[in-house]
């Protein structure tokens, strides 16, 4: 999935959980880009504030940037994607209740810590 395409496609998810549930960045996006792109830590962190730039992020991007941990491809990739997809969670977030997103978002977050506390 290391294609132009799967960037996005993580950019569209990673935009509507942030519209349905108020996860993005750091919670989807960089755990996308270690374990299904094969980013180092550095790498990911640096692309993901890249991507978050405007206004978020900047000074900190650029720290990463200068040490060559950023891609900007794949950084507007995703943020082409994550733009969209914030729009397609948010629509969908109005119309759960919010018992549902509490749950959503609890579940969201368990896996993630799974998944990271177990892997490698």
């Amino acid at each position: 999935m290391m294609t132009m395409a799967g960037y996005v496609v993580l950019g569209l998810a990673a935009g509507a959980l942030s519209g349905l549930i108020g996860l993005g960045g750091g919670v989807i996006i960089v755990p996308s880009l270690i374990f299904l792109f094969g980013m180092s830590q550095h790498q990911a962190q640096g692309t993901t504030l890249a991507l978050m730039v405007p206004p978020i992020g900047l000074l900190a991007a650029w720290t990463y940037y200068r040490q060559g941990y950023v891609d900007l491809k794949v950084a507007a990739l995703i943020c082409a994607g994550f733009f969209f997809g914030g729009l397609l969670g948010a629509r969908l977030a109005i119309g759960i209740s919010s018992q549902v997103l509490e749950k959503v978002f609890g579940f969201a977050l368990l896996l993630i810590s799974l998944k990271m506390i177990f892997s490698r």
